[in-house]
């Protein structure tokens, strides 16, 4: 893995608030001011927006509140490994499922190569919001895990609102809305052979504090200091309150099924009651929302009464 230390070091410089010189920084660091010059470059092709001024030196565009590895560590022992920079906190933990302990958990500052859902980039600017991965071992199996993302959804709208965040929503069956646009996503990927158990690494990323603009996302999206006003928003106690959630939903989960999950669901779904097309391939179904069933299966409402479906992408009618 690439040593990222001294790119890191001036990011926790910075980080503490004003402006602070190559030659300062360069000292403290032990290298040149040309080289600080070249890591604040690199820095910045990971999304942090740095400005220099003449006499006085580097500074954040935007204040930034990094992770701490020691205040998540004392509420976790050894479950929870921080990454800084990392290609995927998933596909990270895809790669050790043989050794991890169910719940193990893996956050990032950045990703170099996140993804959504159907291989979609996860664009993943540095500090700017929440990247988060955790391991679960489903002793049920594969078909047990049908309607986890949904599961997830719910643990995580209401891990937000027990910090006093409220107006969140979810969107079937894998994301965060917040006043209909796109406030964080949920990945889920698996591996397992029938007859077992299988292997499940929950992922989501979500944005705190993203910028005005960004390249590689056309879709409208929120962030979530849009929600936490007037709250202060805490990135290591939002990830320490959405892990513990995490880990009471998936057990409830394996007790119950999606059973309790239902109602849940339909009290903070984005679409309920709005038409919506449902964009299965080449096919577009339109009807009234109607939640989703005990099989995790979005409810339809159309001119042939209500239908289910186990698949597809639903955006409102009339909107791209």
């Amino acid at each position: 893995m690439k040593d990222h230390s001294i790119k890191l070091s001036i990011l926790r410089a910075l980080a503490q608030g004003g402006f602070h010189s190559g030659e300062e920084l360069g000292e403290k660091l032990g290298v040149s001011r040309a080289a600080i010059s070249k890591h604040i470059k690199g820095i910045q092709s990971w999304g942090v927006d740095i400005y220099r001024v003449q006499g006085k030196g580097y500074q954040l565009a935007q204040p930034m509140q990094l992770l701490d590895e020691h205040v998540l560590s004392k509420q976790f022992d050894r479950l929870v490994e921080l990454i800084p920079v990392i290609d995927s906190t998933n596909q990270y933990l895809l790669n050790k499922v043989d050794s991890l302990e169910c719940g193990a958990v893996c956050l990032a500052e950045y990703q170099s190569a996140g993804r959504g859902r159907r291989g979609r980039e996860w664009v993943s600017p540095f500090g700017a919001n929440l990247y988060m991965s955790m391991f679960w071992r489903l002793d049920a199996g594969m078909a047990a895990a049908m309607g986890l993302s949904l599961v997830v959804g719910v643990a995580v709208v209401e891990a937000l609102e027990e910090l006093g965040m409220h107006g969140v929503k979810l969107k079937w069956p894998n994301d965060l809305y917040y006043q209909d646009r796109k406030l964080a996503g949920i990945l889920v990927e698996m591996s397992g052979q029938a007859g077992g158990a299988a292997s499940l690494v929950i992922g989501m990323g979500m944005n705190l504090m993203m910028p005005e603009r960004v390249d590689g996302i056309t879709q409208p999206w929120a962030s979530l200091n849009e929600v936490a006003r007037p709250h202060n928003l805490d990135r290591n106690q939002l990830a320490i309150t959405l892990i513990k959630t995490l880990h009471q939903a998936l057990s409830d989960y394996e007790l119950k099924g999606m059973q309790g999950f239902v109602e849940r669901w339909n009290r903070l779904d984005n679409f309920l009651g709005r038409p919506i097309k449902l964009i299965i391939g080449p096919r577009e179904i339109s009807g009234l929302c109607r939640g989703i069933n005990e099989q995790g299966a979005v409810l339809l409402e159309t001119e042939r009464g209500i239908e289910s479906f186990i698949g597809g992408e639903i955006s409102l009618r009339g909107r791209s």
